[in-house]
């Protein structure tokens, strides 16, 4: 996919979206297509949904992206290159499903385009304001990073590993990130939310659900996933499935009434 010149890594499985609606996967802050592993072909058994994923710019196979990213780019993903994404992928029925840095994309694109096309969003281990235990989470990736194997192994996956991992680990280990807070606009959402958090994840604990439930305008489901750190999808996939399968129907069902 071409999105303003430049190459944008996609996939798709199941059905096209003139054939049924689409889960649009939104990948955490080191993911990628390849990154979301079984999770997408349990998602077409289960909910004969067809499903969407693309790498961010500087991802995957993706073409790079300006380094340093601004303290704004979850921001600029959510209102300046999803729509376009969506636009070129020809999506008219969605439901947004992120993880990490994905899910706070999904969550401010709700909040502040009003899109006619997403009927609902899953939110797995969003963001939606700074905790300091996911700021030293973070700062102790990067020793790995740099002194164990973490670049070999996600070399395997990222065309330009040093430009993805630096791009998000330097974004949020900036102190002016602190700031980061999109409570304002989750509080603007007006489709039905999903948020589920891993009872064990270093990056977010369960205050990241509790400030949704008290701001959000809208039905919002919460739930924590026992035994799951920050990638419950992977870790804890039937569980992560039994939420998001009914959550998914019975959005598209509201949409459509």
């Amino acid at each position: 996919m071409i999105i303003d010149g430049r190459q944008l890594e996609t996939r798709w499985w199941g059905p096209n979206p003139d054939q049924a609606p689409t889960l649009v996967l939104l990948h955490e802050g080191l993911g990628c297509v390849a990154l979301w592993r079984d999770f997408p072909d349990a998602l077409v058994t289960a909910t004969g949904c067809g499903v969407f994923a693309y790498s961010r710019f500087g991802y995957g196979a993706s073409d790079a992206a300006m380094l340093p990213r601004p303290m704004s780019y979850m921001h600029d993903e959510a209102l300046t290159v999803l729509p376009r994404v969506l636009d070129a992928a020809g999506i008219h029925r969605a439901v947004l499903i992120g993880h990490s840095d994905g899910g706070s994309i999904a969550a401010i694109h709700a909040g502040a385009v009003q899109d006619a096309r997403v009927a609902g969003l899953g939110l797995i281990a969003a963001h939606f304001f700074v905790e300091a235990l996911n700021i030293a989470s973070i700062a102790e990736i990067r020793l790995t990073f740099e002194q164990g194997d973490l670049r070999r192994r996600l070399a395997r996956y990222h065309r330009d590993v040093e430009g993805a991992f630096r791009g998000w680990n330097d974004a949020w280990l900036d102190p002016r990130f602190a700031a980061f807070d999109i409570t304002g606009q989750v509080a603007r959402i007006r489709v039905p939310v999903l948020a589920l958090q891993g009872s064990d994840d270093p990056y977010g604990s369960a205050e990241q659900l509790r400030v949704l439930e008290r701001v959000a305008t809208c039905a919002v489901e919460t739930r924590m996933i026992d035994g799951a750190r920050h990638s419950p999808h992977l870790e804890t996939r039937d569980a992560t499935l039994a939420a998001v399968v009914p959550f998914v129907r019975s959005s598209l069902m509201e949409a459509a009434a």
